[in-house]
């Protein structure tokens, strides 16, 4: 089991992981919340209609992860569109992230905390390494955080598809890019396996 979830009798998943590789995923978690950005104020009303009403922006990020975490709704997959098209495309992505961006930032948060909290639980119940056991909601979230993980690194990355992912394993040791990639790499793995647990 080292390296891979298993599934666990009656849902979830298990994986044996070590210091090293818990020390990982949880900083690479760390860093992802510190990028989508802290959670409402604490002084913030707490009426949770007037959250859900709550606009959040109606600009696609700058960030090059954040684009890719949070991309636009409308676009146009076969090409460049006509200049009307296109207006009419910012227009429509523009107004439907003023209203569900704020909900996927709380959603992909609250998965990479689920990720630090099982991590740092594992932890503080034993020394070394140990087996990490999800339920099947946990597992949800692992899978979330795992894939938001890897479109961050791979946003770092410059891969855009899988033609990149292939000539990342030809890349040379002394190359600056060996560890992140190394990390894509692994982390696919465990969300390959993560996935193949939840399946029917």
């Amino acid at each position: 089991m080292p390296g891979t979830f298993e599934p666990l009798p009656g849902g979830g998943a298990a994986v044996a992981l070590d210091d090293v590789e818990i020390s990982i995923i949880r900083s690479l978690a760390v860093q992802l919340l510190e990028l989508i950005g802290p959670g409402p104020a604490e002084d913030a009303p707490d009426d949770p209609l007037a959250e859900l009403f709550a606009e959040g922006p109606s600009e696609p990020p700058s960030d090059p992860v954040l684009k890719r975490l949070f991309p636009d709704a409308y676009s146009d997959p076969e090409g460049t569109p006509q200049a009307e098209e296109a207006e009419e495309q910012r227009a429509y992505s523009s107004e439907f992230r003023r209203y569900t961006e704020n909900d996927l930032r709380a959603g992909k948060r609250e998965n990479a905390l689920a990720v630090v909290r099982s991590l740092d639980a594992l932890r503080s119940a034993g020394d070394g390494g140990a087996v990490l056991k999800l339920s099947a909601g946990e597992s949800r979230q692992w899978l979330g955080a795992l894939n938001d993980l890897r479109l961050a690194i791979g946003s770092r990355l410059d891969i855009t598809d899988e033609e990149d992912t292939d000539l990342l394993y030809r890349l040379p040791d002394e190359d600056p890019r060996k560890p992140m990639v190394m990390a894509y790499l692994w982390l696919g793995g465990l969300q390959e396996t993560l996935v193949n647990t939840l399946m029917p």
